[in-house]
């Protein structure tokens, strides 16, 4: 069964983007490519095309400038997905080179992945076949701090309290 993810960041980050445009559904390779022209994305130092993504409640990837929050990205609803995605381009078109879940405003978990591959998968575009950075998040039980956990040591970063095994970021 898939979870949906409600938007659990920083209230003064969704309040300061609640007017920005949401991002751009991709159906096909081609609104990808005109996604890419039409707002000037430019490869960065390693020829990649960064993006910030979300696979929203319909199982459609949205992407949005590398600068955008994810809750922008996402047009303020909840997602089965977010992270940041990266584009190349070569002779035989477009692919997914690198994609992450991090997002430290939805802390998708590694499972998500699913989703994504589905909606990857829909458009069709080429994909690595898993994230190739995965990120764990988990919400402090004692001081309510948001962490990301760091080879597996499940520690809160402010009280150092013990952190869950099991995605929490929700409650």
């Amino acid at each position: 069964m898939s979870r949906l993810y409600r938007y659990v960041g920083a209230e003064d980050i969704r309040l300061s983007v609640a007017a920005s445009p949401v991002g751009i559904p991709i159906f096909s390779v081609n609104d990808l490519h005109n996604w890419i022209n039409q707002t000037m994305q430019k490869p960065n130092n390693w020829g990649l095309i960064p993006a910030t993504f979300v696979i929203d409640n319909e199982g459609y990837l949205r992407v949005a400038d590398r600068h955008s929050e994810h809750i922008a990205c996402a047009g303020g609803e909840s997602v089965l997905s977010a992270g940041e995605i990266f584009f190349t381009c070569n002779q035989h078109g477009f692919e997914v080179a690198e994609i992450t879940n991090q997002s430290t405003g939805y802390c998708p978990e590694s499972e998500s992945w699913f989703q994504v591959e589905k909606a990857l998968e829909k458009i069709p575009i080429l994909h690595p076949g898993n994230f190739t950075t995965e990120f764990i998040f988990r919400r402090c039980p004692v001081c309510r701090q948001l962490n990301i956990v760091k080879d597996e040591l499940f520690l809160c970063a402010v009280c150092n309290a013990n952190l869950p095994k099991i995605w929490n970021c929700d409650c």
